[in-house]
């Protein structure tokens, strides 16, 4: 079966922290109607810091959307191969040894995408099959583990390459005044993360079963508006209770695999906020401490939109407490509103093969 190996992680130099933030805010928005609740709401997001892939004065600035989709490429161009690198390392792989390669991202767009540019510089075979996501946001980082597993399944002999790369700071829009945008500039960091999925062999969490789940009439309460000044991002404020109505499909996907969501030994989910991440653990009926590796990528990165839940996961293999044979869920959360599941059981290589 199917092994998702250790993820690779890198974040950017320049840093903004949570006290940084409120002043900025505060300097900014002075005169905003609802300044209050957005320093209270960006308070309680428990983000301490974030990275940036620019100074903040310069994501402060809009030079226009075409400027920004220069700097998007001209970054991704240059951070994303040392992370690929350290991915194919992590999982014992050489770039020739890959099938497919995933690449997901929601704050940038390029044409054709960046895989092509992947295969072309890094010693991918010209026979690599590509598969950009580009629209599922926060939820495309378990999308891509999910699609590498099926591909995995009707090939069983093959590897696929996962890269999420987000640049949420591109998406910084100083006229969008909404106490939803406000409560992202205080949220949203820069990241990217990348990891194997190894048909064979193998050392990490071995892929038994995945689902999706779209909450009904919810596709306008985390969304885009494209404009000539780039993506707007837009938030209604019911994401936050969107959990009591994604519980059940997480246990109905456990279910399916005759697993009790609520019994399981591991944990990797999307941290798109505290409050997800609570009532997940109320509705689930697990201990908060289940979600210690996703509330740490919070703290330290921000939300890192569709590489969260690479790099929760990528703490648990340094935290190096979880078992063989120990069983987890794996859940990323976006657009739509949207839930990509993934169940799977520990493996390391030795005692699986012995």
């Amino acid at each position: 079966m199917a092994v998702l190996c250790k993820p690779a992680i890198a974040v950017p130099e320049y840093v903004i922290t949570k006290d940084e933030t409120l002043e900025l805010a505060q300097r900014l928005h002075g005169d905003h109607p609802q300044l209050s609740l957005v320093l209270r709401l960006i308070e309680n997001t428990g983000v301490q810091k974030r990275h940036l892939i620019q100074p903040i004065e310069k994501v402060l600035e809009h030079p226009g959307f075409d400027a920004r989709s220069i700097v998007y490429e001209a970054q991704t161009k240059d951070r994303v191969p040392a992370v690929v690198r350290q991915a194919l390392g992590q999982a014992e792989l050489e770039p020739s040894q890959i099938d497919l390669i995933i690449y997901v991202s929601c704050t940038g767009f390029m044409m054709p995408p960046p895989t092509a540019w992947l295969i072309g510089k890094m010693g991918f075979r010209p026979e690599t099959r590509q598969m950009p996501i580009a629209q599922l946001g926060c939820a495309a980082g378990g999308a891509a583990v999910n699609r590498a597993h099926d591909f995995c399944t009707a090939y069983p002999d093959a590897n696929v390459l996962i890269v999420a790369c987000e640049f949420c700071s591109l998406c910084y829009q100083p006229t969008d005044l909404g106490v939803g945008s406000l409560l992202s500039n205080g949220l949203f960091g820069d990241g990217i993360a990348a990891a194997v999925v190894r048909g064979q062999g193998g050392t990490g969490i071995r892929l038994e079963r995945n689902g999706s789940y779209i909450i009904p009439d919810t596709e306008e309460w985390i969304s885009y508006a494209v404009r000539s000044t780039g993506f707007h991002f837009q938030l209604d404020k019911r994401v936050p209770g969107t959990m009591e109505p994604l519980a059940p499909a997480l246990k109905a996907v456990a279910e399916q695999h005759q697993w009790n969501a609520s019994k399981l030994d591991f944990y990797i989910i999307h941290a798109g906020g505290p409050r997800i991440l609570d009532d997940l653990s109320l509705f689930l009926d697990v201990p908060p401490e289940a979600f210690r590796f996703s509330r740490a990528t919070l703290t330290e990165y921000g939300n890192i939109a569709s590489a969260v839940v690479l790099d929760a996961l990528a703490r648990m293999f340094d935290e190096a407490s979880t078992l063989h044979g120990q069983r987890g869920i794996m859940a990323g959360f976006g657009p739509g509103i949207t839930a990509e599941i993934s169940l799977g059981t520990w493996t390391s290589e030795p005692e699986a093969e012995g």
